[in-house]
């Protein structure tokens, strides 16, 4: 429990109980201790958070559930392979569990756990009455062929479907999960069960209850959240330049908004390297190889001319630019890349990916008056236009794009303003890291209070 006379040592014995009883999962520990490290001036205004018969943030740290199962599926030589499924369904007191679903080597029950964690609080700061889950599987899609891929959608919602439904849990798609892996999975689903259940699953195809824009959501999302940071410092986007990391579709589509509002992306990048072009990303091209082929983008620099380099192996950050976007995954930014990124005049930095940039980075970018979008509310769009897809799915109706885009930008201003706001409340002024770790759990925190020791 916290005690309000010391707030911070009891948030410290805290962590070191969570680490003890979640051990080797480090990227866990590093999630709940970005947001601990946050709490102390709010468990000191508001001593209702710290009653001993409480103990807020021992169930808020503990998942409601936590599902693993395995998954069979065999290859197209025969062979029979099993992977690892899981389903962290962590906090729901603020609606369903709400998150998308990994298909990543790397994929564990820590790395689940701490993209659930993070779920919570950037779903409660769309307002959008959604809890905090996340999944997926240690499979991985690459170089495997469309049936492959397909047989082991069909194994993973087969033990998935009992859990989650329109009401209860609402997956959608994350790294290594696409509209085509979740087509797999909704149609399993919905052989299984009989019925036409669109809310179960969001990130589906726009002619079968899919939203417009939910593709390009997180992407647009974050280059909006930086817009809105930039414009607290009488600055805009337009004319400036930028480096983006990753290039799947959260990398796709803030190079796409990046475009639209002026700036000019210099960059993407995969686990081989990354290109660099002087004239601007050619999105049409980098769409082309990374959507439609699934390419390397080593193949963009071969493709686009003397304009373009490609570098084996190399550090993204190195290119010099105005405003970063690490967009691929987490702990890709480091304190070395932060370095650089300040010797080169980087203004801004908005988080695509969940936790992309290590903790040594975040206060170095801070030390050095970057403005800093933590991904909790820089890259909420995603899942703010999968809960807009949730409530066209119950209205049997489907919105304009000029409308969901619409929603989109009021979402990401008002978590932009909370977050401002409620960093300012709490003696911290532009630390949009606490404004949006405080504003997120205050949410949750109230609505654990008000619905009992559950």
């Amino acid at each position: 429990m916290t005690d309000p006379k010391d707030p911070q040592g009891r948030l410290d014995a805290l962590r070191g109980d969570i680490e003890r009883r979640n051990p080797a999962q480090p990227e866990f520990h590093q999630a709940v201790r970005e947001v601990l490290d946050t709490l102390a001036p709010v468990f000191a205004a508001r001593p209702e958070y710290a009653e001993p018969g409480v103990a807020l943030l021992e169930r808020l740290t503990e998942p409601e559930r936590q599902i693993i199962f395995r998954v069979p599926w065999q290859d197209d030589r025969g062979r029979v392979h099993v992977n690892r499924g899981y389903r962290v369904e962590f906090n729901s007191a603020l609606g369903p569990y709400k998150g998308g679903l990994r298909f990543h080597p790397s994929v564990d029950i820590g790395v689940v756990k701490f993209l659930g964690f993070e779920q919570i609080f950037k779903n409660a700061l769309t307002g959008l009455g959604i809890g905090g889950g996340k999944g997926g599987s240690d499979f991985d899609p690459r170089g495997r062929s469309g049936a492959e891929v397909m047989r082991f959608c069909q194994s993973f919602m087969t033990e998935l479907y009992r859990h989650i439904g329109e009401h209860t849990d609402v997956p959608a798609g994350d790294i290594g999960v696409g509209g085509r892996e979740i087509g797999y999975l909704f149609g399993q689903y919905r052989r299984i069960t009989n019925r036409w259940e669109a809310g179960v699953l969001t990130g589906k195809g726009q002619g079968w209850g899919g939203s417009l824009i939910r593709p390009e959501a997180t992407g647009y999302g974050s280059v909006l959240f930086a817009a809105e940071m930039l414009a607290v410092k009488g600055l805009s986007l337009d004319g400036l330049t930028a480096v983006v990391s990753g290039s799947g579709n959260v990398a796709l589509y803030t190079i796409e908004k990046l475009q639209q509002l002026g700036a000019n992306p210099l960059t993407a990048s995969d686990s081989q390297g990354y290109v660099v072009d002087e004239k601007g990303i050619d999105l049409a091209l980098l769409k082309q190889i990374k959507e439609v082929e699934r390419g390397r983008v080593s193949e963009y620099a071969q493709r686009r001319g003397p304009s373009a380099r490609f570098v084996p192996g190399g550090r993204v950050w190195d290119v010099a630019a105005e405003v970063a976007f690490p967009s691929a995954t987490q702990n890709e930014l480091n304190a070395d890349d932060a370095r650089t990124l300040i010797a080169n005049g980087v203004r801004a930095v908005s988080e695509g990916a969940n936790m992309p940039t290590t903790p040594e980075a975040v206060h170095l970018l801070q030390a050095a008056g970057v403005s800093f979008g933590p991904g909790k509310a820089a890259n909420a769009g995603g899942v703010a236009v999968s809960a807009l897809e949730m409530a066209q799915n119950a209205g049997r109706v489907a919105w304009s794009a000029e409308r969901v885009e619409a929603e989109l930008a009021g979402i990401m201003r008002d978590i932009h303003a909370v977050s401002y706001a409620t960093a300012e409340r709490y003696g911290s002024a532009g630390d949009y890291v606490a404004g949006a770790n405080i504003a997120g759990f205050e949410r949750v925190a109230d609505a654990m209070l008000a619905q009992g020791l559950i």
